[in-house]
């Protein structure tokens, strides 16, 4: 099984920790939480990273710099703008993206 290395960048703390438990309730995926955006570059550059996972507070500016940055990697990272929902909404963006992940 490949494991999913996520990058969950938000503001709310809440938010971006209920995100990691939901995600670290799938066998193999992973979750870092970031919420200082100025980070995120190098830790994406640095990492291991599969998906980088947009949660709220963060403005329009920054989501469409962090897209044309992951974009332009020599390395395959995929973003999602995750606006909420449950566990399954999540599984579905995921298997979307990765469609030979499928249980």
């Amino acid at each position: 099984m490949k494991t999913l290395n996520f990058l969950v960048i938000g503001k709310n703390q809440e938010i971006v920790e209920t995100l990691k438990r939901i995600i670290e309730n799938n066998d193999g995926w992973k979750a870092e939480i970031k919420s200082d955006e100025t980070v995120c570059y190098d830790y994406i550059k640095d990492n291991q990273v599969d998906i980088v996972l947009l949660s709220s507070g963060l403005n329009e500016e920054f989501e469409n710099n962090m897209k044309t940055f992951c974009e332009n990697l020599e390395k395959d990272v995929k973003v999602i703008d995750h606006y909420g929902g449950g566990s399954g909404l999540l599984k579905n963006e995921v298997y979307t993206l990765f469609p030979n992940l499928q249980p």
